[in-house]
């Protein structure tokens, strides 16, 4: 677990625009210490371009603040030492490598690096923890290649939590997974979520029924709706953005 307190993400005015397009149109939003943030809405809507400006990737205006600290014109790798990290629509570990020595990798940014490849005689007590909290244990000595489609987005967050990672930034981390591994991720969504904050980009409105703790909806780069399952299923215009009731309820 973290030792650090947990912080808050506040989100204002931000703008990105490629070309004259407006990709994210003066979004504003707070994420709370803790939160399970969805961050959902229709193809276009602006949600991974918003991440990619909060992680620094994608250059725009207003401000992200996280722990009172403002993350835009910061590059990435100082962005990242701040404690924020995230995962892509497809996983990124190295498939001839390890269960383990992917997170000793994660977690060795104090050895050398032709130590990374050698089999440690103990495991880090941070490479333990995310063993356990991604359910890993038993595949630790596999090749991350050939784990399972669900597996491998596991062991990526698990890269993330031996960085010590305060906010996470999930985009669609179930896309392609069975029913069975989208309720494992859920759970280990809940599990990581006990003392770090978790924001999810999701298509699946059924993944995000089961887990959300809180919504957010955007629509053509702006915030449309906001606040519990409940609330935002109950809102018309987001029952319009999607096409009717069966698309959320």
């Amino acid at each position: 677990m973290t030792e650090q307190p947990l912080n808050d993400l506040v989100i204002d005015d931000v703008r990105v625009t490629f070309d004259g397009f407006v990709a994210v149109d003066g979004v504003s939003l707070r994420v709370g210490p803790g939160d399970l943030r969805f961050l959902i809405g229709p193809n276009g809507a602006g949600k991974t371009t918003l991440v990619d400006a909060i992680t620094g990737l994608t250059p725009a205006t207003g401000s992200v603040r996280f722990g009172g600290r403002e993350l835009l014109g910061r590059p990435v790798h100082r962005i990242v030492r701040l404690g924020i990290g995230r995962t892509f629509q497809t996983a990124t570990v190295f498939e001839n490598l390890t269960v383990l020595q992917n997170l000793d990798i994660a977690a060795g940014t104090t050895r050398r690096p032709h130590t990374l490849l050698r089999r440690r005689r103990t495991v880090p007590d941070e490479v333990q923890r995310a063993l356990e909290t991604t359910g890993l244990t038993g595949q630790r000595d596999r090749a991350a290649g050939t784990l399972a489609h669900g597996q491998k987005q596991w062991l990526e967050i698990g890269m993330l939590l031996v960085q010590n990672v305060q906010l996470l930034l999930l985009d669609e981390p179930v896309a392609g997974m069975s029913h069975e591994e989208r309720e494992q991720t859920g759970q280990l969504l809940q599990r990581v979520g006990e003392d770090r904050t978790v924001v999810v980009i999701e298509h699946d409105m059924d993944f995000m029924r089961a887990f959300a703790a809180s919504v957010t909806v955007l629509h053509a780069g702006r915030v449309l709706s906001e606040g519990t399952v409940a609330e935002v299923r109950a809102d018309p215009r987001v029952q319009e953005v999607y096409l009717g009731e069966t698309a959320v309820a």
